[in-house]
């Protein structure tokens, strides 16, 4: 049974995984949708609340429940918790104030925040392929942000926004951080069940900063923008079921199809040069990253390799 659950079905990996990106560009969508009627933590609120019970019915298929209970480091899993939602709602103000192609380009960012978080807080060596990428990644970023940053006027909405959605990339490389850690003593199923509790909880308490009472249709799109998100966070953790890493990572790169195919056709928007331009850029540095762990992989298989095989 376990061999099956781990099978390499790379086609399969493969649509799992554009499928969940599809979903979290439609539910950035939504999100989008309703910003003007709603505070970011309201929506934080649902779009956690509402991933739940999708979230323990898979950990139910899947016979993982009990995992998703048994924790060891529960005050990691609160700062995980709060990184991940503070992430969250600095996304969601963006989307408020920024063209959708645009937040998911500078969404691309977060490898290269994480991979210079990992030098400087877990002391990886970053040798000097990998010291060109986080350049030509932080290029790509200053060409993204800079037409909002290059004003006269820094308190404008376009502003605020990039700043917002620029510190929701360096706290999820904080997140990615985290779960590197936890991992080495928690179950997987532990950690995704405890972030959308703790997410849960810690948005609930932005009622006191004014919520909306939302009307009918309203309240069934915040139900719906929840029940996808937890469908998309599922659909990602599947695809690595039956592929690896270093094979869907290029993929992440399609939501910005996605997001300029719904940009244009619901909000009439367009990507700017400076977008496309600093994009490209950021994704070269991923790309290079991607290659990079590839090469490191099969450098440590063939020196297992060799172990195994001495007399």
């Amino acid at each position: 049974m376990a061999q099956s659950m781990t099978s390499h079905r790379p086609l399969l990996a493969v649509t799992l995984k554009l499928s969940a990106l599809f979903l979290f560009t439609a539910m950035s969508a939504l999100v989008k949708a309703l910003s003007a009627d709603f505070p970011p933590g309201q929506m934080v609120f649902f779009r956690s609340l509402f991933a739940v019970p999708v979230i323990v019915a898979w950990l139910i298929s899947r016979g993982e429940l009990a995992q998703g209970f048994v924790v060891r480091k529960p005050m990691g899993h609160f700062w995980r918790g709060v990184l991940g939602t503070t992430a969250m709602g600095l996304t969601f103000t963006g989307l408020s104030l920024l063209p959708l192609p645009e937040v998911t380009a500078i969404g691309y960012a977060t490898p290269i925040f994480t991979l210079i978080l990992a030098a400087l807080l877990l002391g990886e060596r970053i040798r000097l392929i990998r010291i060109g990428a986080v350049a030509i990644g932080l290029l790509g970023v200053l060409i993204m942000i800079w037409p909002r940053l290059g004003s006269a006027d820094l308190g404008t909405g376009a502003t605020i926004g990039a700043l917002c959605v620029l510190g929701a990339t360096v706290a999820r490389g904080f997140v990615q951080i985290h779960i590197r850690q936890l991992v080495q003593v928690d179950h997987p199923a532990a950690i995704v069940f405890y972030f959308s509790m703790t997410a849960t909880l810690l948005s609930a308490l932005t009622v006191f900063w004014g919520w909306t009472m939302p009307t009918l249709n309203q309240l069934l799109i915040l139900i719906t923008m929840g029940l996808i998100g937890g469908v998309a966070q599922i659909l990602v953790t599947s695809s690595y079921r039956f592929g690896q890493a270093s094979m869907l990572a290029p993929y992440d790169y399609t939501s910005m199809l996605f997001a300029i195919f719904i940009g244009y056709v619901w909000f009439d928007e367009l990507p700017t040069l400076a977008i496309l331009l600093g994009a490209a850029l950021v994704i070269a540095g991923n790309a290079v990253v991607i290659w990079r762990e590839h090469q490191l992989g099969l450098e440590r298989g063939k020196a297992r390799s060799l172990t195994d095989h001495k007399p």
